[in-house]
């Protein structure tokens, strides 16, 4: 993907039927989604494995230049807390080994009471670098993550820091850690999951993305409760002048 491109996508590919004329015909409802859309980030994975095979299907059913964003497992994120957790992402690692180069990169989301540790978060992320080199975006909830010591860490482990919507603390609306990959999750403001983005609120979103011109820049919408996710992600592109799954992959 060149520097100055975007890539818009949804938390999930599920199509309301009221939007179903925004994307193109398809097999499923996944190829239906990667005829309007490049990028797709995998929640189920935070609940449940998928095995290997059916990473490999959903990858058959996208274009070349599509990629997926996974989900760490709550069994790492919230359940070990990043503790003693080799063995789940080793497992992790080999079944999302199955979307091969679509492969975009993965998520770690803390949960709202995981306060920094400088010494567990480093002997993660250490951990995990010593297993992969696939891009990483961390999303922590709990004010203490939003410091220059956090951000450092971060940066020094090529790890990014989510820009969320709506925002626990005022740094968190943008992106931070490190700068190669700059992932924005949206996930409806006021009420989450729920809301719908007007254009107010997307045309400020592009304004932001078209100042940050550095690195890959990929944007989720999660509010997908009632179904507003992809409207709001088609509109954004819409907004940026339109974005197609044709363009030169991110790895």
């Amino acid at each position: 993907m060149p520097a100055s491109s975007v890539r818009i996508g949804c938390a999930g590919w599920s199509i309301p039927g009221r939007y179903a004329a925004l994307t193109g015909d398809g097999e499923s409802m996944l190829a239906r989604y990667a005829t309007r859309f490049s990028v797709v980030e995998i929640n189920s994975s935070f609940y449940r494995p998928h095995q290997q095979r059916t990473y490999e299907r959903w990858a058959a059913s996208v274009p070349a230049a599509f990629r997926f964003s996974v989900k760490l497992p709550k069994a790492i994120s919230h359940e070990a807390a990043l503790r003693g957790c080799g063995p789940a992402l080793d497992r992790f690692l080999e079944e999302t080994a199955g979307l091969g180069r679509k492969l975009g990169g993965v998520l770690l989301q803390l949960p709202p009471s995981h306060a920094f540790d400088a010494r567990v978060a480093a002997g993660f992320f250490g951990m995990l670098r010593r297993r992969t080199a696939v891009s990483v975006v961390c999303e922590p909830r709990h004010a203490s993550w939003f410091t220059p010591q956090a951000d450092a860490m971060l940066q020094r482990h090529a790890v990014g820091r989510v820009g969320a919507d709506p925002a626990r603390v005022p740094q968190a609306a943008q992106p931070g850690g490190d700068a190669g990959w700059r992932y924005w999750r949206w996930h409806g403001a006021p009420r989450m999951y729920y809301s719908d983005y007007d254009d107010t609120a997307l045309g400020d979103l592009a304004q932001a993305l078209a100042q940050r011109t550095a690195g890959a820049r990929w944007v989720i919408f999660d509010n997908t409760a009632h179904g507003f996710a992809i409207a709001n992600a088609a509109r954004l592109q819409d907004l940026l002048g339109g974005a197609t799954p044709r363009e030169p992959a991110h790895a």
